[in-house]
């Protein structure tokens, strides 16, 4: 019963790990258009869209019911960490 469960929630992790990478390569992206000189509104409409699909990614996974909606989540905090933590360490990677 249990295996039939996880089995059934695992699909809906790596979507939301899917969406987190994603969502973080985009962030990237949107901090180099920040950082940029000129290009305000462009990344002002990527960070919009951005944020656009990320909800919209997360509301069809709760339209599936509370499980996948938290599973999706739980690989999208999983990314998060990984994203961060590989933040931290690019000082130290290239002084």
């Amino acid at each position: 019963m249990i295996e039939a469960v996880v089995l059934r929630i695992a699909p809906y992790a790596v979507l939301g790990a899917l969406i987190g990478a994603a969502y973080f390569a985009a962030l990237a992206w949107n901090v180099r258009l920040y950082a940029g000189h000129g290009a305000g509104w462009q990344a002002l409409l990527f960070h919009l869209a951005r944020l656009a699909l990320a909800v919209a990614a997360f509301t069809l996974c709760a339209r599936q019911g509370a499980a996948p909606l938290l599973a999706s989540f739980a690989g999208f905090l999983a990314l998060r960490m990984i994203a961060v933590n590989r933040y931290r360490l690019a000082p130290a990677r290239n002084p």
